[in-house]
């Protein structure tokens, strides 16, 4: 057996290969479970996607600080409709206390049938932390298909690539 070949087996591809397969196994259920809930029109909604700007990882140091990982965020908003265009009227970037950062969104922004919005946090954005979120406002002319918001945060580097995906929830807006 070469030198090379050994390498195919260490420990280091096989978690690669289960984080992969666990990573396919959550999202087919996700999308299974999403296929279950009934398909409801909207003319409009408020959604609330979780953002992570870091994530904590390992043991306390002893000096009692615990180890910070910087995120990229890539919040993806996919109007679902064949036919109708939706209108993104607002996306507020709030962080871990609350405080709004900032609005990502200066003026309405139309989203083609079947079309895509982006945005994007930078990793060196670290204000946010583990508890930041987005709150997205959308619209319609008619009732349409709800638009499916997620954000696949990652940070890739040579040795590790944590990657996942958070996805938006409708909330009702306090009056």
């Amino acid at each position: 057996m070469t030198r090379r070949s050994r390498r195919i087996f260490s420990p280091t591809f096989r978690n690669f290969t289960f984080f992969i397969h666990a990573l396919l196994l959550g999202l087919a259920c996700q999308a299974s479970s999403a296929q279950a809930d009934e398909l409801d029109l909207s003319k409009g909604q408020t959604l609330y996607l979780p953002i992570y700007s870091h994530i904590w990882y390992g043991d306390r140091a002893p000096n009692g600080r615990q180890l910070k990982a910087l995120l990229s965020a890539l919040v993806s908003i996919r109007n679902t409709s064949l036919k109708t265009s939706i209108k993104v009227t607002s996306a507020r970037y709030y962080n871990t206390d609350g405080k709004l950062l900032k609005e990502f969104v200066s003026a309405p922004r139309v989203i083609a049938p079947m079309g895509t919005m982006e945005l994007f946090v930078e990793k060196k954005e670290s204000e946010g932390g583990s508890g930041a979120n987005f709150v997205i406002q959308w619209e319609a002319a008619t009732a349409t298909n709800p638009p499916v918001v997620e954000a696949v945060h990652t940070d890739i580097q040579l040795n590790r690539t944590p990657t996942f995906i958070t996805t938006a929830r409708a909330i009702r807006v306090d009056e």
